[in-house]
């Protein structure tokens, strides 16, 4: 009785920011956990542009440590093979620099490449709260203010779209300003509904979002914000969410490793993502922590 008393308040912790009621009776207690938006458009802590230019550069750099596997690709954009071949060959001319093999390809993990890219790595690990289980870690490098430093994955769904039983005994929606919801559980019939839309949007070669995040070794090393934990009064939050719609323009060869796709196939409107972005320098072995509502008042 004491263990499943114990699980249920395990439980409890991590569900009670998803549930209405009790949000309304602890606004006023809970202030340090909110995160208040006087007005959509300043939910910006760092530029549109300097989200774009960051996704960019990371999922090029994964696009270029797996250039094997890209070929059925970049046939099909002649276009932009000649810029990847570039690419490709001053990665391979560097590497040849820094390695005393010259005749293969070295492939890092993505772990490396977020790393050679981007200064630091993230990755799941057992949360230092208590009964948090899973949390999200700074594992190598650092992490400077500013910097994005996770993805919020998942299933989007705007406001009139089903979602009523994903949501059960669920803890991984996310609602954005406007109402949108971005389901991040990578379990159950909230897997099986993302894996369905992946595999509806796919044309041909070209995969228009990244499932890898659903496994234990995501090809996007960025995707595992849905275990980023909230902060506390001990743990005051060092990342906040971000909105970001992907643009029109971006790269399709890229889209593999954005790690959100809509509901519904006939919506034209961008996509949605969330951008975990550091508040604060962030060091080796810190723990991320974030607040799990926004209050727009």
């Amino acid at each position: 009785a004491a263990a499943m008393l114990r699980e249920l308040r395990r439980r409890w912790r991590s569900y009670k920011y998803r549930f209405v009621p009790w949000l309304a009776l602890n606004l006023r207690r809970q202030r340090r956990t909110l995160r208040y938006v006087p007005e959509s458009s300043q939910d910006k802590i760092i530029a549109h542009e300097d989200v774009f230019e960051t996704l960019l550069k990371i999922f090029k750099a994964l696009f270029i440590n797996d250039f094997s596997r890209q070929a059925d690709i970049l046939t099909l954009l002649p276009e932009v093979k000649c810029q990847y071949l570039e690419l490709f060959a001053e990665e391979q001319k560097q590497s040849k620099v820094n390695s005393c093999n010259h005749q293969d390809q070295h492939i890092f993990s993505p772990e490396e490449v977020l790393f050679n890219t981007l200064g630091f790595t993230v990755s799941r690990d057992r949360s230092s709260l208590v009964s948090a289980g899973t949390g999200v870690f700074v594992t190598k490098g650092f992490a400077p203010k500013g910097a994005v430093v996770s993805m919020y994955p998942g299933t989007v769904y705007r406001k009139h779209e089903p979602i009523f039983f994903q949501s059960l005994g669920n803890p991984f929606i996310f609602r954005c300003i406007d109402g949108v919801l971005i389901d991040g559980n990578d379990k159950g019939l909230s897997r099986s509904v993302y894996r369905s839309c992946s595999k509806r949007d796919q044309l041909g070669p070209f995969q228009m979002s990244d499932e890898s995040w659903l496994t234990a070794t995501p090809q996007n090393p960025l995707a595992v914000g849905q275990y980023v934990n909230n902060c506390s009064h001990e743990k005051a939050a060092n990342v906040c969410y971000q909105e970001f719609d992907v643009p029109g323009h971006f790269p399709v060869e890229l889209k593999q490793y954005l790690p959100n796709i809509v509901y519904s196939h006939d919506i034209e409107s961008h996509l949605r993502c969330v951008v975990l972005v550091a508040l604060r320098d962030i060091k080796q072995g810190e723990e991320l922590f974030s607040n799990y509502y926004t209050v727009v008042s």
